[in-house]
């Protein structure tokens, strides 16, 4: 029988893929799609494929720090935004790995300003199904922990 990581209701989170080593992301079960802060999207089509750029501010209340990334854009999806007053946006969504609690995962991300969110990231249950069970009572309870970064 395998054993599921028990994750906490924020934690560290590492995407490779785009050059962020941690990112503290809300773990949301209530939400399905994840979300990743990212501004100034855009898209452009390189080598026959749609390829998003945008940038990022991994770090919570810091906006010097600022990552450059860019991903092949998966689709566009008409996501809800309880923050925004229940509006519907439509998001660009990148397939992407995420890095938690010792596991390498793919996962979509919608891209979205979260500036006025409390996290940079938001980790929906699309993400952490099957994956990783979820202590709503506890926090940064991979492998990272409080420590990261």
């Amino acid at each position: 029988m395998r054993s599921i990581p028990v994750i906490g209701w924020r934690e560290w989170v590492a995407l490779p893929d785009l050059g962020i080593p941690a990112i503290k992301a809300k773990v949301d079960t209530g939400a399905r799609s994840s979300s990743l802060h990212a501004f100034e999207v855009r898209e452009e089509v390189r080598n026959g494929k749609r390829m998003v750029t945008f940038k990022v501010h991994p770090m919570q209340r810091d906006s010097r720090l600022t990552v450059e990334a860019e991903a092949e854009l998966h689709e566009y999806r008409r996501v809800r935004n309880p923050g925004g007053g229940g509006r519907v946006e439509v998001r660009p969504v990148i397939v992407t790995h995420a890095e938690l609690s010792g596991k390498r995962v793919p996962i979509e991300l919608t891209l979205t300003r979260r500036d006025e969110m409390g996290f940079r990231m938001l980790l929906g249950r699309q993400a952490m199904r099957r994956r990783f069970l979820v202590d709503p009572g506890g926090s940064f309870l991979s492998e990272r922990g409080e420590a990261a970064p």
